[in-house]
């Protein structure tokens, strides 16, 4: 990676975590700690990873993503906007009863989405049925799935997590957005699931430990993930819950409540101005 390459995705995460913030303040609720969190991840992803076209958004042979931690739909829907699937301006109708962008992802109704999730758990065994189904038609498709790491305190997450390994799904990546907090705190103060390097290792998982805010680092651990053969990979990605805006950084109330008039108002200058530096 290049530094003009770099810049450009910095300054895309900046646009996906202006798309967060925009979204749950207009909705009035919301998850904007966590979407905060993986709004570099999900960059990557969309902006250099994924082969997927926002004009043939059906093709059969894309690359899939599927958001298990569904309550960050706000970053996810920011990325899809930015790439084109849907105007911008829709990211302010996010959660209106009318709206496609509801609080969680609908494949039904979303273009780009291509898994209705938000039952913690769930996302990671409908991402290994893609890669297998991927694997008996032949095909070179490529599945990812976020996973938070409150989530994967889930017993199908290990399920799920046994099924991959075992059927040596090496075309499926999950991303764990390792941020240390959840609803009621920290994970430790609920029921932590480390170590998790070493729980997906003894599932034969590929794992690989990264700064989830790091785009060489990031682009690193694709790059490993698609030389990794016969075993699927996870990336234990370490974020900051809140990433991005000063006062939301590293705060479990931030899990999920959107910002006020102020907040947002002081919210969009921390990122307007991040977005003016990367892009000067």
């Amino acid at each position: 990676m290049d530094a003009a390459q770099k810049k450009e995705l910095k300054a895309l995460a900046c646009k996906v975590r202006m798309g967060v913030i925009e979204g749950t303040f207009n909705a009035k609720s919301g998850h904007p700690g966590g979407s905060l969190s993986i709004s570099d991840i999900l960059t990557y992803l969309y902006f250099s990873e994924m082969n997927v076209d926002p004009k043939d958004p059906k093709n059969p042979d894309r690359d899939r993503l599927v958001l298990s931690k569904g309550h960050t739909a706000p970053a996810l829907y920011a990325a899809l906007a930015l790439k084109g699937f849907f105007p911008e301006e829709m990211i302010k109708t996010l959660r209106k009863s009318d709206s496609m962008l509801q609080g969680h992802p609908s494949m039904k109704l979303t273009p780009g989405v291509d898994m209705s999730t938000g039952s913690l758990g769930q996302g990671i065994s409908a991402a290994c049925g893609m890669a297998l189904g991927a694997k008996l038609a032949g095909k070179e498709t490529r599945v990812y799935v976020p996973l938070g790491d409150g989530e994967i305190e889930e017993g199908q997450a290990w399920e799920a997590a046994m099924f991959a390994g075992n059927r040596k799904l090496d075309n499926l990546v999950a991303i764990v957005d390792n941020n240390n907090l959840q609803i009621d705190g920290t994970l430790e103060e609920v029921n932590a699931p480390y170590p998790i390097k070493e729980k997906f290792e003894a599932f034969n998982w590929n794992v690989i430990e990264i700064n989830g805010h790091c785009f060489e680092q990031i682009e690193a651990a694709f790059k490993a993930a698609r030389e990794c053969k016969g075993k699927p990979t996870c990336i234990v990605a370490k974020t900051v819950k809140g990433k991005g805006i000063s006062f939301m950084e590293d705060k479990c109330d931030w899990h999920g409540t959107a910002p006020n008039a102020e907040q947002y108002e002081t919210a969009m200058a921390e990122l307007k101005a991040a977005l003016a530096e990367q892009e000067a």
